[in-house]
């Protein structure tokens, strides 16, 4: 049964979550490579810059089309925060991304097939309240969100300066251009949660006694 989250046509001016994993959940980032292909394929795409010197075919930027506001790719899967102008750029940015990058890794590891999870998955976000939560789920994805260096987190923090193909702004003015508050939006999240667990931990223990 098809996923309710495989969306065929995406309708312009509108926000995305976009995500996939690697099929049968194996890894699809294996080293600091990996992870700086993919990321230098966004790139490529989204601000007409290719660092590939072994791949300099002409290619069609796509950044009037789509904008990412957010991601993060974790060993074997990732997430993008989309926002697209016109009616099909994310299934252009999506398709070349994909295939770039499935070529470079069955050629690198010696492989033949596909290496996603089917086609990648996607819902629309057509809140503000969504938006920023959504964004937040994606930075939260690794353990130690703060120094993980393949998210768009530290961008956000200004601990590292964003490159031009990142488009924060949008989520950033959710929160009056202030970082230092959409940080703390995602640290309360991080601890209220941590709260929670040793409470419901704390309850699960004393009924045992």
């Amino acid at each position: 049964m098809p996923s309710k989250n495989v969306i065929k046509e995406f309708e312009p001016q509108q926000y995305y979550h976009v995500y996939n994993r690697g099929v049968e959940k194996r890894a699809i980032f294996l080293d600091d490579k990996d992870y700086t292909v993919f990321i230098g394929l966004i790139k490529k795409y989204l601000s007409g810059e290719n660092n590939n010197m072994n791949n300099r075919h002409a290619f069609k930027r796509l950044d009037k089309d789509v904008r990412l506001l957010s991601y993060c790719l974790m060993p074997n899967h990732f997430h993008l925060l989309l926002y697209q102008n016109s009616e099909d750029g994310i299934t252009k940015f999506l398709r070349r991304l994909a295939t770039g990058y499935v070529m470079y890794f069955n050629q690198r590891y010696g492989r033949v097939g596909g290496l996603f999870q089917g086609r990648y998955k996607a819902s629309m976000i057509n809140a503000d309240d969504y938006l920023h939560h959504i964004s937040r789920y994606i930075h939260l994805n690794p353990r130690d969100y703060k120094t993980w260096p393949y998210s768009s987190y530290q961008y956000f923090a200004r601990t590292r300066v964003a490159p031009r193909w990142l488009s924060e702004d949008q989520v950033l003015d959710l929160f009056d251009n202030n970082r230092y508050e959409y940080v703390k939006f995602l640290d309360d999240y991080v601890e209220n949660h941590n709260e929670l667990e040793s409470i419901k931990w704390q309850l699960a223990n004393d009924a045992e006694d």
